[in-house]
């Protein structure tokens, strides 16, 4: 399986076993991070390797 560099919405719900509202809400936090941090961004989808990091996925 090859690696994905975004993660959508769906998958991030999955992930986490949240509703597709809070994730969201996640994905809307993780990409206001990203850009105060230089980023560009994809509305509706978060970096994977960002996402995992900030919790504490990350190896």
């Amino acid at each position: 399986m090859e690696a994905k560099l975004f993660m959508t919405v769906e998958e991030v719900a999955e992930e986490l076993g949240v509703s597709k509202s809070y994730a969201y809400k996640i994905v809307r936090e993780l990409n206001a991070e990203l850009n105060q941090l230089g980023y560009l961004t994809v509305s509706g989808r978060v970096n994977t390797n960002f996402f995992r990091k900030k919790l504490c996925y990350s190896e």
